[in-house]
């Protein structure tokens, strides 16, 4: 696998600030504009999301929480909403809880305001892109974590990220001192590599995460899956502008893009490196 002309030119062309090839641990390619380098960090954006699938399969390991338990079992507060009382964490990180499009960049809620948004759509029956089910989810996984006095956001740096060799440079904080789940996340290209590296050996043990929804088959527990064109098994994390981390299992290949483009299209980029 090499990085082609084509997929090179398109991305200088829509704002490249990095692009990196790996293939079975070795870097194959790799190009930076804007003064850009290796171990730069660069906001992920929501490419931040692909941390928390991974996260909730580890606490589900951990016997900290089951993907199909009602958020209601930890909330009480739900329990008395007929759409609400029926939402599981699956739903959340899966997109499809039913709550309506928002929670994005700078307007991710605490997670307090999170919990108490209205439900738009009946549960499970619709897939809306958004952050606000991640900070629900947050919500959760941290009223679990209490006990042990930890964090969702120290949870998996110590679960994941450390034996990852993964290193989060910066996390935006909330008006409430708390770190968002959807966004919030800078990391070198360098860093996000070797996490797309982690996902690639634990694919088997992560296999929920890439598994659609009814509602979406091309989007799993945070993470998107398959793109026309490239390889059947491509699944990727996504941020505004460009921001990337393409996985392709069956040739042991990640792929960080960093940009600063708002018409940069990942079809448009996978279908030139792949042809």
């Amino acid at each position: 696998m090499q990085l082609s002309p084509a997929a090179l030119a398109y991305a200088r062309s829509h704002g490249l600030a990095a692009l990196a090839v790996m293939r079975g641990g070795e870097l194959l390619a790799e190009e930076y504009g804007d003064g850009f380098e290796r171990e730069k960090p660069h906001p992920l954006y929501s490419g931040t999301k692909s941390f928390w699938g991974a996260a909730a399969i580890y606490a589900t390991e951990d016997g900290l929480l089951s993907l199909d338990e009602p958020v209601a079992e930890t909330i009480d507060a739900w329990r008395d909403d007929p759409w609400k009382r029926r939402v599981t964490l699956r739903m959340l990180l899966s997109l499809t809880a039913g709550f309506g499009f928002g929670g994005l960049g700078a307007s991710v809620p605490v997670c307090q305001r999170a919990l108490d948004a209205a439900l738009k759509d009946e549960p499970g029956t619709r897939f809306t892109y958004g952050g606000i089910p991640l900070q629900v989810f947050g919500a959760v996984l941290a009223r679990k974590l209490e006990p042990q006095h930890r964090t969702p956001h120290e949870y998996l740096r110590e679960r994941i990220l450390d034996g990852a060799g993964v290193r989060v440079a910066n996390w935006r904080t909330l008006s409430d001192g708390t770190q968002p789940l959807p966004t919030g996340a800078s990391l070198s290209a360098a860093d996000w590599l070797r996490y797309g590296r982690f996902v690639i050996a634990e694919r088997r043990r992560l296999a929920p995460c890439f598994k659609g929804s009814d509602a979406n088959p091309r989007y799993g527990l945070a993470w998107w899956l398959g793109v026309r064109g490239a390889p059947a098994d491509l699944v990727y994390a996504s941020g505004s502008g460009g921001q990337a981390l393409y996985l392709v299992p069956s040739l042991d290949a990640a792929i960080v893009h960093f940009g600063k483009s708002a018409s940069y299209r990942h079809e448009a980029f996978l279908k030139r490196l792949f042809g």
